[in-house]
Order: C-alpha cells, then structure tokens, then sequence
C-alpha cells in the first residue's frame, strides 16, 4: 500500500504537471505495475468438502479449457451417451418435473434469472441451474419459491446418497465422466427430490453435446436461444454458422421455442429450419411488433435503474401479447432489456400451455431480478467497503466481443459525460484484441489498467497482465486511438491537454485488482476536479468480479 500512500501525500497537487511526474517515477521504482498472481476468492463451505473434493478429481474444463470440436456433433464432440447413461443409472430424474432450456453465447444466466424470479412471484417452487458461479459452486443450483442457493448440507447429502452410483459410472466409463457432467446429473437429481414445479436450465456449452440436453420433448416446456456470437469458437466447429447448429440441439420435436436476437439473417434461417424440420412453435422477442423501450434513467442510493415499457403483440405461431409500462429493472442496459423482453416470451408461451402467470407476475419478476456481476453499480457504501470510497464503479463479466459492445453502450446510456477507467483481467482463450477494439471504439476511456486473475480457481487459463496489454496496444494502434504505455513513457503525455486539445489514452498493467482499482481511481481524480463523477468499471471476466466483490460476502 506504499504506492497509495504516497499518492495521498499529494493528492491536492495532482494536477501539477511537475508533481505528477516525479509521483510516477516513485510508482516505478516500487514496481507496482509488475505482475503477480492474483487468485479470485473463491471458497467452499467445509460441509462441502467430500462433494467438492470428488468434483476437483475429474475433468474440470473450466479450469482447463475445453477442447477443440467439444461441442460439436462429431467424433469430437462430448459424447453425450455417457451422460444419458449416467442419468439412466440415477433413475433419470429428469423426467420428474418440466423444463425450460436455454442456450445462446450471452444472456443465459440473466434470461434464466428473469424468469425464474417471474415463475417464484407467480408462487411456483423453481430449480434454476446456471453457470459459472463467482463464489460458492452452491449458486449453480437455486431452489424454492425464494430462490435461496441450495445449502452445502443439502447438496452434501445427497451427493453421499448417490456416490456408488457416481463411482461405477465413473468405472464403467473409463475414467471419462466430467465435472460438469456429475454436477449437472447431482443438480437434476436434487430438483427431482425437492419436488420443483419447473426447472430452468442454463446449457453450459452450446447445446446438442452439451451435459444438460438430456430432455425429451415431454419433458420440455419450451427451448430458448438468446444470442448467436463467436464465443468457444473453436469448441463449437469454427464459424458462426456452427455455433447457431450446435445451440439449436436444444430444440425439440414439437415444443415451443424462443428466440431472443436479433439474429443476422443468415443465422437466424438456420435456427428457423431447425425449429421447422422439427414442428417447433416459433416465438421471436425480435419481432416486428415488440416495441420495447427503455424510457429513462434514474438513480437510487447511486445506482442506475432504467425504466421501460415492453410490449409483445406476437400472432405467429403462437399468439401472445402483453402491455407492461413503466417497468423500472435494475439490470440495466439495452441488451438486459432484450433479456427481459425474451423472458417474457417464454412466460406467455408457458401461459399459453396453461401455467398460470399473471400480467403483475411478470412485471414484479422483471423488477427484482439480479445477478452479481452482470451490469452492476455498486452502491455508495459497497464502494467503500472495496476501498475506493466515493467512486461510482460498474461491474461486468463481460468477455467477448458482443458483451464488450454491449458494456460500452451501457455505460454511455448511463454515464455518458464520466471520466472513464477500465480494469480488466481474461481468460487466455478469449479473443483479447476483439475486445479491446470495443471497448476502445465506443466512449474513449481514460485510462485502461490490466491485471490478472486465476480462472476456475487454477492459472492455466490465466492470461498475463503484460500479455493482455500487448493486445490493447494493437488494438490502440489498429483504431487509431492515442495512448501512452505507463511503463514506458510515464503519464505526462496522458494528461488532458489544455486548450481542448485530445487527450491520450494511458494504458499500463496492476499487480492485483485491488492495486489496479487504486491505481484507476487516482488517475481519474488526478484528471478531474474533485466534484467530477468518475466511473471505474472492471470486466473482462467473472473471475475478476469474483475477486473484487468478495469483500462485500464477509
């Protein structure tokens, strides 16, 4: 904390060009932007030891990255017979309650919450099963008409109760079983004997070789594909039109399936030949007679929330409508609005089928769903419980080059006018260069810190700081925007100049994301008055959200 200290010293006079200098040079001469290994706080409850002490002995792909073809209906591919055998071992459970399946590259996890929280208002006993978790593998698996994680005692049980199971699957199929695939069989197993009304279920990794596309069309109430990118590009066959094959594998002969979008066109033929070949209902949240919107942004206790107006008018197909005015969500951000508009969809298309959910349902749904790292503002006091009393600071898991875009259009829908620091630490097998290009070619940030984090609790998917820079420069020069490199040029040609000439970009790399952060705030506050709103927002994984929002569990 030195670096900080010193920093404090002379705060009043940061905005001396001469000060600030030799203010830099003493940051060198410490070395905070070396690199150091920084792990996300990721701990697990010592009633989950037994559990979680199987789950590290098999093949963990998270950690490790997933293999090339993984998802792809190939020889390559996971094989998807193993877990329709492991299921058939447990007794398959999954045939004891309904389903609602959702793939697409983003907007799973938020999709699957908003329609969890609608169905739990609605007073339905709801298992929710998504993926990653940020802290405790036990929020994977939501339960109840509260939507509690499921306890470590709970989960610990039952995993005691079909271990011989488990351990002859594993033998009778060579050692090969995963992770995600006894985790998401121990998952189904539990929605089967909590006895849940509905289960909504996140696909891990595309869809048709994914461990979760183990439904029959009797099981399903419909199918959602959100969004159609580039992510596990290779995994999933290579190109774009592969990706949209292989999360179409979720849609089954007869059921409804939801489509969230918008879609390039030639995409979105391939998802509608598939629904057709397989007589599936279409429902679009794309279509021309939604006319969603949002309104207005407003602030509470510092927090954004965005006030919109959904409305559906869909008479393909299926014939659903809906009127909600003046929603006020929390998740801000036109593609969280998308993700609401698609939850939506997929609540008429389950009224339609005879659930009752009610208009009110819905919109009380939509306006207490969260999901932690996922275009979060950070209160006031959250802020100064992670040291940087008095910043406005936005969190976001965003990783690829869509989500980058749709960060960038969050923050100029919500602070357009702001000073703006990025910290920003990836996975290795990310494409790094697409995403700075968006986060560079939307509102200009001030300064960019990269750091580092380890990813599944491992470091084999950890990408350098130093590395992740180098991906920035490219990206800074491709762009043509203006930068200065902290470890080289020190920050004298990052200042704004005066006489409204353009400022540069400072680019330089953070041994943690707690000196990152410190280091992020006191450029912004060395570059504008004290009375200025700054926005640091920190992204590029859900690791390095992990790792800065653990302070605020304790």
């Amino acid at each position: 904390m030195k670096i900080f200290n010193i920093l404090h010293r002379n705060y009043n006079n940061l905005t001396s060009r001469q000060t600030l200098l030799s203010i830099t040079s003493k940051i060198h001469k410490l070395g905070v932007f070396g690199n150091r290994r920084f792990s996300t706080m990721t701990t697990e409850e010592p009633e989950l030891k037994e559990f979680t002490d199987y789950l590290d002995n098999l093949k963990n792909y998270e950690r490790s990255g997933v293999p090339i073809g993984a998802g792809t209906d190939s020889d390559d591919g996971f094989d998807m017979g193993r877990m329709n055998r492991l299921m058939e071992r447990l007794g398959n459970p999954q045939s004891r309650f309904k389903s609602v399946h959702i793939a697409g590259t983003k907007g799973k996890g938020s999709t699957a919450m908003f329609l969890s929280n609608i169905l739990r208002q609605e007073g339905y006993s709801v298992g929710c099963y998504t993926s990653p978790h940020l802290w405790s593998i036990r929020e994977r698996i939501l339960l109840g008409r509260n939507g509690e994680p499921v306890s470590g005692k709970s989960l610990n049980s039952l995993f005691l109760r079909v271990k011989d199971i488990l351990d002859l699957s594993f033998q009778m199929e060579n050692g090969s079983i995963s992770h995600f695939e006894v985790f998401t069989a121990v998952a189904f197993t539990l929605f089967a004997q909590e006895n849940v009304d509905i289960a909504i279920v996140e696909a891990g990794l595309g869809g048709a070789r994914d461990a979760t596309n183990v439904f029959s069309s009797s099981e399903l109430l419909a199918s959602i594909i959100t969004t159609i990118g580039e992510e596990h590009l290779a995994a999933l066959g290579g190109s774009l039109e592969s990706i949209a094959k292989a999360k179409s594998g979720i849609i089954k002969q007869a059921c409804p399936v939801v489509f969230g979008g918008p879609f390039e066109p030639h995409i979105e033929s391939i998802l509608y030949d598939k629904a057709s070949s397989m007589g599936s209902p279409i429902v679009s949240a794309s279509a021309p007679g939604n006319r969603s919107s949002i309104r207005d942004i407003k602030r509470n206790n510092g927090k954004p929330y965005q006030i919109c107006n959904i409305l559906i008018d869909i008479e393909k197909d299926l014939q659903l409508s809906i009127e909600l005015f003046d929603v006020r969500m929390p998740m801000v951000g036109r593609h969280q609005l998308q993700n609401a508009v698609t939850a939506t969809c997929a609540a008429l298309s389950l009224r339609e089928q005879g659930w009752r959910i009610s208009d009110e349902s819905i919109r009380v749904g939509l306006e207490h769903a969260f999901l932690a790292g996922r275009s979060q503002f950070l209160t006031p006091k959250e802020a100064e419980a992670v040291g940087l009393a008095g910043a406005t600071i936005l969190v976001d898991g965003a990783h690829t080059k869509e989500s980058a875009r749709s960060l960038t259009d969050t923050i100029q829908l919500t602070f357009p006018d702001a000073p703006l620091a990025l910290v920003v630490a990836m996975a290795n097998d990310k494409d790094h260069l697409a995403f700075a290009k968006e986060l560079l070619s939307g509102k200009t940030p001030d300064a960019v810190i990269l750091t580092e984090v380890n990813i599944a609790g491992g470091s084999s998917r950890l990408t350098p700081a130093s590395l992740l820079k180098e991906s920035w420069v490219q990206a800074a020069t491709e762009l043509g925007v203006t930068f200065s490199d902290m470890g080289i040029e020190g920050v004298d040609k990052c200042l704004v100049e005066e006489q409204g000439k353009h400022k540069c970009v400072v680019l330089g790399t953070g041994r943690s994301v707690e000196e990152s952060m410190n280091i992020a705030n006191d450029l912004l506050r060395a570059r504008v008055p004290d009375s200025q709103s700054c926005l640091i927002a920190v992204t590029g994984s859900l690791h390095i959200v992990s790792s800065l929002l653990a302070p605020l569990r304790r």
